[in-house]
């Protein structure tokens, strides 16, 4: 049995963690890089998913794609119909604040968002979009071991790549680090599906200073960020 209309892996071919990018060729690199006897579970549409095992754990990398209604549809059939526990993002992002500097991590205790994403869910005010505190906790832990201390804090997830007006840095004064546009729908599906979710990201640019970082040098630099979400998912299955 399995298979949905984006994704012809059967039931039990996912890991209870996935670690989801945007990209489904990081999705590709995580496999090809740090599994042990990785298999393609899912090409549907180029949305490459992937399931191996790490330092003997089973850990899935499945893409995304952009934006949160593409994150919406793949995080749903995961935590609903694949049995998948936890979702860590591994992405890119933006920084807001002035203090992240390119390569730098970060971690996504809360998402703010411009969008109307949770809608859907018929409530009668605002929810808010906070990851769960157990992997949070986790990969914080996993982070301080490999002597490294990423911010942890709120990040925008936005609707919107090419701003007309504004462009996000508008909510730096509130404190917000970085912005992608998949978190907050990430986090909701999680809270409405009673799971786990977390970002983790790379700042590949900045909006405070115009920096980038070049595209050959992305991957490399994501490194980090894949072994601690890895190192996470280790230390769930233990728990």
């Amino acid at each position: 049995m399995g298979g949905t209309p984006h994704n012809e892996a059967a039931r039990g071919d996912f890991a209870r963690t996935v670690l989801m990018p945007g990209d489904p060729l990081r999705a590709k690199f995580i496999a090809e890089t740090f599994l042990e006897n990785p298999r393609l579970v899912n090409n549907v549409r180029g949305i490459q998913g992937w399931t191996g095992t790490y330092q003997g754990v089973p850990v899935s990398a499945m893409a995304s794609g952009m934006g949160m209604p593409s994150m919406g549809i793949y995080s749903h059939e995961l935590f609903h119909f694949y049995d998948v526990d936890n979702i860590i993002r591994v992405g890119t992002t933006g920084a807001l604040s002035p203090k992240l500097k390119l390569r730098d991590l970060v971690i996504a205790q809360g998402a703010c968002t411009d969008s109307n994403y949770a809608h859907h869910l018929g409530l009668s005010g605002v929810f808010a979009p906070i990851a769960d505190f157990t992997l949070l906790e986790t990969a914080v832990a996993a982070a301080r071991d490999r002597g490294l201390e990423p911010p942890v804090g709120n990040l925008l997830s936005s609707d919107v790549f090419y701003y007309k007006k504004g462009g996000g840095l508008e909510w730096a004064d509130m404190g917000v680090l970085a912005i992608d546009m998949e978190t907050a729908g990430l986090y909701i599906n999680a809270a409405e599906a009673g799971k786990r979710a977390l970002t983790i990201c790379a700042v590949t640019d900045s909006l405070v200073t115009g920096e980038a970082l070049p595209p050959a040098e992305r991957q490399s630099s994501l490194s980090q960020m894949m072994e601690i979400a890895l190192e996470t998912a280790v230390r769930m299955a233990k728990r």
